[in-house]
């Protein structure tokens, strides 16, 4: 257990008699350190929560209109298709890991996998291509 001195001191008059200085000890049980320990975390966790949820999302949760509309041109994926046949279709000459890396970003794509019937924007750049 842990034991905290707190001293008390008295105030008393010349002359009287009163309590005298007293020594009391406080404990705190194994509940009481846990308080203690949320309490003095708790300033933390309501920072990181206000963060997270005011802070963490703004740039995926902005109104902003997007791209320009001649920015890109849009193809739908075929079945078989993946991102890497598509950036070799729509840019043969260019590097497609630099296509395939400017279709996700554009997109927001989580990962490289697509499915068919969906529709992805190309960038001008490599649209001609299809």
């Amino acid at each position: 257990m842990t034991a905290i001195g707190i001293t008390r001191t008295a105030l008393t008059a010349p002359g009287l008699t009163g309590p005298a200085l007293t020594a009391t000890r406080l404990r705190l049980t194994t509940r009481g350190r846990r308080v203690l320990a949320v309490l003095a975390a708790l300033p933390a966790m309501v920072a990181l929560a206000v963060a997270v949820f005011l802070g963490g999302s703004a740039a995926l949760a902005s109104r902003d209109a997007g791209a320009p509309a001649g920015t890109f041109e849009t193809v739908t994926v075929v079945a078989g298709e993946s991102l890497w046949s598509i950036a070799q279709e729509v840019a043969p000459s260019a590097d497609p890991r630099d296509v395939v890396d400017a279709i996700v970003r554009l997109n927001a794509l989580d990962g490289v996998a697509v499915s068919a019937g969906q529709r992805l924007a190309i960038p001008a750049e490599y649209a001609s291509g299809r």
